[in-house]
């Protein structure tokens, strides 16, 4: 990329003096950590905000936020810095306009020379600062739009491709016009083509469009006309191969909810729409080698959280885009680490980034209000850290009009597990706790009559799952199932069924257990599963399918592969005994949560056990054991 000369900088005109000190002062102010400034927030609390135990990759990501300066503290590069620290990455600041404001409103804005702008992104690009995303923001006129799109430009013909998110601030929450026609136009044309994640809020998904979005048809429509829009003033795909997409926030104000079953849904959730190109290299949204999943962007996602009914919003536009970007760059960099961050990481593509995106925003929303005193108009939200609790942690529905009552703890067959408490925020919904089944500590997976038969009676075995390999014949796996579920039904086992549904409510077992790939594929079966009491268990990998997960509300959820693993061929890398932790937190505690994938000994069972799943899933550990008896008997005595 051009790099301006020792001699061409010092000819750049000086800005007067007192310019000089407010950039310099402001600077000085943006150097102090975030986690000080966060910290002194929190302590004041009387909420304490646990400490994150997400596993960061290294070398730190550095993401760079390309946007005004809120001098409240509470929007902008200041709000960006906050989140990108948060969100356990370096954050670098382009200052692009100065605005004097406080949590009543803004009194002034002073936009930054463009000249400025460019020494700015220079100094930090002069190899030393390579970020492995970039946010950005206001950008309040024409000149500003062109400087940045003219550095995007550069990077791009230098085969550089940090992940762009693009905010467009256009219109305020308040819906006021921040930027006239023609930097919107110089927007579209200079920045749009070099975007890989665009994220308007309504208002101004409607002013880049020039039409109304009414209904959540018309927000769907939308996001598609908008990523054909930046299809259209660029590539298709990004420089390193993946697709684009477009996150409308917002979404969930609905301006035509006149049904009951809409009204319902507007007034209980907030929520959001994401939309992706197919991607070159993987499938939807980045896992490869997979099946078509629910998660998938390109199929387009409902993100959705529980409303709250709160003024004190202030900045949420700007922390949901900087997350985005942030969790974005943790997955780049987690895919490149070579010190063995993988799992979950290293999956985050843009709909797992935003779903973390939504539960830190929905956290830090939770956390806000003037408890705390922080001015006399709107609150700014608080930031906290890495999204660790499933208090705030987003779904992912398929149809956003829907509305499960809050009373109805789980759309299927509740389960509980063996040393559950029932938390106090769900404890209501669980007045006949007692009579809720107990899955077991062990669940082994096997894939034939036979071994069922050297299962079914061995004292402790609970709970058994099937799962048939090499057998396409409807009839076969019938018999199969049929003869399985008269075995454990005689010693009261229950036998759980992968994949083949229709077999599982033909035989009447205890539950199923289906895959991320096999929820599209199912054809109506989890409605017939639910309606037939059935037990359904749904598997995970990464933030997304877990967001899938929530918004069936199984039960039970399992999350894997723990360690490395043989015993299917699995396009995730292993989670680790953090990630099983960090699941625990994610899951609601009145769900079960299944660990798999590579715990194949008693010592290895233990650990997982330890590390906060209720439930381990073995094969080999059983399948390959010389006494069955025996190794049963100590993978319990391990996990008990």
């Amino acid at each position: 990329m051009r790099q301006l000369s020792h001699h061409q900088r010092s000819m750049q005109p000086r800005l007067p003096i007192n310019y000089q000190c407010l950039i310099f002062l402001i600077l000085l102010l943006l150097s102090v950590p975030s986690t000080t400034l966060s910290s002194s927030i929190s302590s004041s609390s009387s909420t304490p905000i646990t400490t994150n135990t997400a596993t960061i990759p290294k070398p730190t990501p550095i993401v760079y936020t390309i946007a005004g300066s809120d001098s409240s503290g509470g929007a902008g590069i200041q709000a960006d810095l906050h989140t990108i620290n948060a969100m356990g990455c370096y954050g670098c600041t382009v200052i692009t306009c100065l605005t004097a404001q406080n949590t009543l409103g803004v009194t002034a804005v002073h936009p930054v020379p463009g000249t400025f702008i460019r020494s700015q992104l220079n100094a930090l690009m002069e190899d030393d600062l390579r970020p492995m995303a970039i946010k950005i923001g206001m950008l309040n006129n024409a000149e500003v739009v062109g400087v940045v799109g003219e550095f995007l430009r550069d990077l791009k013909e230098a085969g550089q491709s940090p992940v762009v998110v693009l905010d467009p601030v256009m219109v305020s929450t308040s819906g006021h016009q921040l930027i006239d026609d023609a930097a919107r136009e110089a927007m579209i044309k200079h920045v749009f083509p070099y975007c890989d994640v665009l994220t308007p809020n309504l208002q101004e998904a409607e002013a880049l469009l020039g039409r109304e979005l009414y209904s959540f048809d018309d927000v769907e429509r939308g996001a598609r006309d908008l990523l054909n829009m930046m299809m259209k003033t660029g590539s298709t795909m990004t420089t390193n191969g993946d697709g684009k997409s477009v996150l409308i926030k917002g979404g969930h104000r609905n301006k035509n909810s006149n049904d009951s079953i809409t009204k319902t849904a507007n007034e209980e959730y907030a929520q959001d729409y994401v939309l992706s190109s197919p991607s070159e290299e993987y499938d939807g949204s980045g896992v490869r080698g997979e099946g078509e999943r629910v998660c998938d962007g390109n199929r387009g996602v409902w993100i959705r959280s529980p409303r709250i009914d709160t003024v004190d919003t202030h900045g949420t536009g700007c922390t949901l885009s900087s997350a985005i970007a942030s969790a974005l760059a943790l997955g780049r960099q987690g895919r490149a680490d070579t010190n063995g961050v993988t799992g979950a990481i290293g999956a985050i593509q843009v709909v797992d980034a935003c779903c973390l995106a939504k539960a830190y925003v929905t956290a830090g929303i939770q956390h806000a209000g003037n408890k705390e005193g922080i001015g006399r108009g709107p609150s700014p939200v608080r930031h906290t850290h890495f999204p660790n609790s499933w208090k705030y942690f987003p779904s992912i529905v398929s149809d956003p009009a829907t509305s499960l009552l809050s009373s109805d703890r789980s759309a299927f067959l509740p389960m509980r597990a063996v040393s559950s408490t029932i938390h106090e925020d769900v404890r209501n919904n669980h007045d006949d706790d007692q009579q809720i089944p107990i899955l077991g500590r062990l669940l082994p997976i096997v894939d034939s009559i036979e071994w069922v038969e050297r299962l079914y009676a061995i004292p402790g075995i609970t709970d058994i799952q099937l799962r048939i390999k090499n057998e396409m014949d409807p009839k076969k796996i019938q018999a199969i199932v049929d003869q399985c579920q008269k075995l454990c039904a005689s010693t009261g086992v229950r036998l759980w069924i992968n994949d083949h549904w229709e077999a599982a409510v033909s035989s009447g077992c205890f539950g199923v257990h289906l895959g991320q790939e096999d929820l599209v594929r199912s054809d109506g079966g989890l409605e017939i599963i639910r309606e037939k009491g059935i037990a359904f268990g749904v598997s995970t990998h990464s933030y997304a399918e877990l967001s899938v997960a929530l918004g069936l509300r199984p039960s039970y959820i399992s999350m894997g592969p723990v360690f490395a693993t043989k015993s299917k061929d699995v396009s995730f890398d292993p989670q680790g005994l953090r990630t099983v932790s960090d699941w625990r937190e994610l899951v609601p505690p009145d769900v079960p949560l299944v660990a798999i994938g590579g715990i194949n000994d008693p010592e290895k069972a233990g650990l997982v056990i330890n590390s906060g799943a209720d439930c381990v899933s073995v094969i080999g550990a059983i399948t390959k054991s010389e006494n069955v008896e025996d190794t049963v008997s100590r993978l319990l005595s391990a996990i008990s």
